[in-house]
């Protein structure tokens, strides 16, 4: 699998890279339902048989359970992928989630960061929201100095806007940006992506098949079963009507454009993220062995033009 450079890193990553959210588990607020340590592990595995060389996590997904499962996936493992992680949310006693900027906190979230993966620095460390906004400076600059001391090789930022790049990129480079974006959510396309291409920050998008809805695998039937805490049950606009009829015609779209190639939708839809120039690396989330599998040929493959229109066709007839 052919690797592009992460920013003004020297890492140079595969276009897909391996999404740890989904395997935090239940029971917190954003969670996508049970899920099995085991099967988790064993998915991380393959991935990295597979050829992808990193992993992207956050230390408040299953309010710390992913971290301490990527590390486990990662035992005795000699060629190691990169491993990214974020701070910047923190929870309590009773697993209420908060938000903080503060020196003391991003300090302490490393710290609990670097024991639950088991290893002695970061590979990218990325501010997971700009949030409390007043505190912005002083999180960066925190974490500008985690870098200084071998903390952390690289940091980056998450959900930042291009304005907000700019303010904190005083104190030090942005080596990444992690955004939400996917056809349903193109509007990074506007002033983050240009900003970061102009600014060489490496891009590694987010939820680029839309938390699963561009899969071709969910139907209202699915959908409407998802367990009681799987978070895009209620917490998910797209999941939702008017939107849910539009996207599950878009979905038809891609199933149309992917046949073409015997693709699947899910493997257009990542080809679409990966076609805009600012975007290093797509995340892509798995819970089950195989899942991977079936999307890896996206790495190599891409949109002609003519399709590329068809689906700039349907979005714009079709606004969100």
């Amino acid at each position: 699998m052919q690797t592009r450079r992460l920013g003004n890193s020297d890492m140079h990553i595969t276009p897909i890279g391996f999404g740890a959210w989904a395997i935090g588990g239940g029971g917190w607020a954003f969670a996508w339902g049970a899920q099995d340590d085991a099967e988790s592990i064993a998915t991380i595995r393959e991935a990295l048989d597979l050829g992808i060389n990193w992993i992207d996590t956050a230390a408040v997904y299953g309010l710390g359970h992913s971290e301490e499962v990527v590390a486990k996936a990662l035992e005795g493992v000699t060629n190691r992928p990169y491993v990214f992680t974020k701070c910047a949310r923190v929870w309590d006693k009773n697993r209420q989630i908060g938000k903080s900027l503060k020196a003391a906190s991003i300090r302490a979230e490393c710290e609990a960061s670097l024991k639950r993966l088991k290893v002695e620095v970061i590979d990218l460390y990325q501010v997971h929201w700009p949030e409390p906004p007043e505190d912005i400076d002083e999180g960066w600059q925190t974490v500008m100095k985690l870098k200084e001391e071998g903390k952390i090789r690289w940091a980056g930022v998450s959900n930042f806007s291009a304005e907000q790049m700019a303010q904190v990129s005083k104190f030090g480079s942005i080596t990444s940006l992690q955004p939400p974006y996917s056809m349903i959510r193109p509007e990074v396309e506007e002033s983050i992506l240009p900003y970061c291409l102009a600014n060489n920050i490496g891009v590694i998008a987010y939820s680029p098949m839309a938390s699963g809805l561009l899969t071709g695998a969910m139907t209202r039937e699915r959908i409407a079963a998802l367990p009681a805490d799987d978070w895009r049950k209620e917490k998910n606009k797209h999941y939702q009507e008017p939107l849910l009829t539009r996207n599950l015609n878009l979905v038809e779209l891609l199933k149309a454009i992917g046949s073409r190639h015997g693709r699947s939708p899910g493997e257009v839809a990542i080809a679409w993220v990966l076609r805009h120039p600012a975007v290093t690396a797509a995340i892509v989330g798995a819970r089950r062995p195989g899942q991977l599998k079936e999307l890896l040929g996206v790495a190599n493959w891409r949109l002609t033009p003519g399709e590329v229109d068809e689906i700039d066709r349907f979005l714009k007839a079709n606004p969100a």
